[in-house]
């Protein structure tokens, strides 16, 4: 089954429904406050693409894309930082919806590629960007400072 999604760039009104997503993206409570400072200051940032997924006037799906000029692709690469869709609306091609409006947006803008890293346990967020056509190549390592 497929929804006709409305996708549009996010605005500031959008920080609540978002705030949701990723605390239930990340399964923890983030810091509301730190998080409203980054998700305004991110809106100003021509490197920073935020876009939403809304049917019926309602925001059911997020995705971020932060963008740099890497020496190694001796270009401008558009990494995909989250994607989130709300459960009662997965299935419904929303997710791909929002990555199709973001390959649309990475064409036009110049990108030499596009890159997602998923947790390992995601298997099945690894399926799905497989059957877009992103494909494994590179392995991220972690070191936290806390």
């Amino acid at each position: 089954m497929s929804v006709a999604a409305h996708i549009r760039p996010a605005n500031f009104q959008d920080v609540g429904p978002i705030y949701r997503f990723i605390c239930e993206l990340e399964e923890s409570q983030l810091n509301a406050v730190a998080f409203r400072a980054i998700f305004q200051r991110n809106l100003t940032d021509r490197r920073v693409h935020y876009l939403v997924a809304e049917v019926n006037g309602e925001v059911v799906g997020f995705i971020s894309c932060h963008v740099q000029y890497l020496l190694h692709h001796t270009g401008k690469v558009g990494e995909i930082q989250e994607l989130y869709v709300v459960p009662e609306y997965r299935n419904q091609q929303i997710g791909r919806q929002l990555v199709a409006a973001l390959e649309q947006l990475a064409e036009a803008n110049g990108f030499v590629n596009l890159e997602v890293t998923a947790n390992q346990k995601r298997t099945h967020t690894h399926r799905f960007y497989q059957q877009l056509t992103f494909r494994p190549s590179h392995f991220k390592f972690v070191k936290e400072f806390q």
